[in-house]
């Protein structure tokens, strides 16, 4: 049996982790600031990460929810202190896709309504009502075409005013960074005159914190930079630093209601002791403020360095986009190939940078120093 062949991949075995540093299976060492689309939080193979997860797999893997999980409720309540949110209730599920899939369901119980708004370049994932909020109609099957979700251009607040008057519309969801659209960012003025009129319409607000929360724009949520509150953010990748885990933070405006959400493998033991030990590490290592003061520095330098073919910067934190007038690709495998460092992409001219949060000023220069490199020589 064959894998079934969706994705175009490097010619690279990676095997081993550490920190901001990958080594395939020749042994040649790669600087990661890919961190597996966003998802190493910690850095790889963080000590206190691997005892963690370690000693609760030799303990107990998995139970079901169908009993008492108090690892659970100490994630709850730490992510709430630590996030800003502790009034807000917590639903652990599997992945960014299934946190927006029953966001969106969420906000459909509790307005009895059917209409999304979503912005232009969305991504939100690949299940049915998240992969229908995704604006891309390569990945829209036929099935989850259901005509639910209405596209309007970001920060552009009149276009989606005029939608929520209607009195029709469930649930807005929003990325306050777009990642796979390009690291386009919300403006203060969208997103507070968005969130004002959710409210005077009884409209739910969903931020989709999958990529751009959990520390890496410099705050623990992108919203922060934003001055809003949302009734529902949903959050995946760094949350537990490669475990499969995501979950959705709900307002205390919701009440739970026995049977309308449900998941066997969410919440897991092994799972909730994963995403314990990333707030440990968080806290401790001060990754937050790392990753704004890291940002930061990346951003001013490649600004600074005025390098052929870039022209534009944009980002905050470490979620930092690099627009060229040639195409990525041709960049990204010399980077990878010749140079030895990993970075993502966005569409045909954009490199994205989704580092781990430990990035160092030593990893970020010596990425500056061989994109230079790279840009020279194409």
């Amino acid at each position: 049996m064959n894998l079934f062949d969706v994705y175009p991949l490097f010619d690279v075995n990676i095997v081993k982790g550490l920190g901001c540093k990958v080594w395939d299976d020749k042994g040649q060492e790669y600087l990661d600031l890919y961190g597996g689309h966003a998802v190493i939080s910690v850095g790889h193979a963080h000590p206190h990460y691997v005892e963690a997860v370690s000693r609760q797999v030799a303990q107990l893997g998995f139970y079901s929810n169908s009993v008492k999980n108090e690892l659970q409720q100490q994630l709850a309540e730490r992510l709430g202190r630590i996030c800003g949110y502790p009034d807000y209730q917590l639903f652990l599920i599997n992945s960014g896709a299934e946190a927006n899939e029953n966001a969106l369901k969420l906000a459909s119980f509790h307005t009895g309504r059917t209409r999304i708004l979503a912005a232009q370049k969305a991504f939100h994932g690949r299940t049915s009502l998240a992969v229908e909020a995704t604006d891309n109609p390569k990945i829209i099957a036929p099935v989850n075409a259901n005509g639910h979700v209405t596209y309007l251009p970001l920060n552009e607040l009149p276009a989606w005013e005029e939608e929520l008057a209607k009195g029709d519309v469930a649930a807005v969801i929003l990325e306050c960074i777009q990642g796979v659209g390009g690291i386009r960012m919300a403006t203060d003025e969208f997103a507070q005159g968005l969130s004002a009129a959710c409210k005077k319409y009884g409209t739910v607000l969903i931020c989709d914190e999958i990529q751009c929360g959990y520390g890496r724009s410099g705050k623990f949520f992108a919203h922060q930079w934003l001055g809003i509150r949302p009734d529902l953010i949903t959050v995946a990748k760094g949350i537990a630093n490669g475990f499969p885990m995501g979950g959705v933070l709900i307002s205390p405006d919701f009440q739970p209601v026995y049977g309308q959400l449900g998941t066997t493998f969410g919440g897991n033991h092994l799972g909730c002791a994963a995403a314990l030990a990333v707030l440990d590490i968080m806290e401790q290592e001060q990754l937050v403020q790392n990753a704004d003061e890291m940002g930061h520095y990346l951003i001013s330098e490649l600004r600074k360095m005025q390098l052929p073919h870039v022209t534009d910067v944009r980002g905050r934190g470490l979620m930092i986009g690099i627009e060229l007038d040639i195409p990525q690709a041709d960049v990204r495998r010399r980077l990878i190939y010749d140079e030895h460092i990993f970075t993502g992409c966005s569409g045909t001219n954009l490199l994205r940078l989704l580092p781990p949060l430990c990035l160092t000023k030593a990893d970020a220069d010596e990425f500056l120093l061989k994109l230079r490199i790279v840009l020279n020589h194409v």
